[in-house]
């Protein structure tokens, strides 16, 4: 079963058969209209989000199927907040603020593409993504927000 992989960083719920994912798919002779259908079903959540995507089709019969990537946690932090941008001079710029109902259910997104093995490690993880975006969470700079994960200020957010 010779397969080819198309890949591709999309908006969610928005791909389109212009260039990149029309002339790659067309190159495989698969019908461009049923994959970007299936690419803007699957991609419909992460909507004003680059979503990376990957088209795996079979040379042979012309079957194919999506896998959707996560974003990044930047893009989850700037979904969450309703900014454009994040902090051009993080540490002397603060672009917003999140609530760490809002960290968690970020944590939980990204969960399955992290390297932590419980929410608590993911949680931290985001929270440390804040500083270099430059974001606050409960109103505060996230390396205290660190340490307050630590004494378990959070923990009846954090459970599994």
């Amino acid at each position: 079963m010779p397969e080819k992989i198309v890949e591709a960083l999309v908006e969610g719920g928005k791909a389109t058969p212009a260039p990149p994912l029309g002339p790659a798919l067309g190159q495989l002779k698969v019908n461009i209209k049923e994959v970007i259908d299936e690419i803007n079903r699957k991609t419909g959540d992460f909507a004003g989000m680059k979503v990376p995507v990957k088209i795996i089709v079979d040379t042979d019969t012309k079957e194919f199927r999506v896998e959707v990537g996560s974003p990044p946690v930047s893009q989850l932090i700037k979904k969450e907040l309703g900014v454009e941008k994040l902090a051009k001079e993080p540490g002397k710029e603060w672009v917003g603020n999140l609530a760490m109902e809002q960290v968690v259910k970020i944590a939980r997104m990204k969960r399955d593409s992290m390297l932590a093995k419980t929410l608590k490690g993911a949680v931290k993880c985001i929270v440390g993504a804040c500083v270099s975006c430059g974001v606050t969470v409960e109103g505060k700079h996230p390396k205290e927000v660190l340490k307050e994960i630590e004494e378990g200020k959070y923990d009846h957010l954090l459970k599994e």
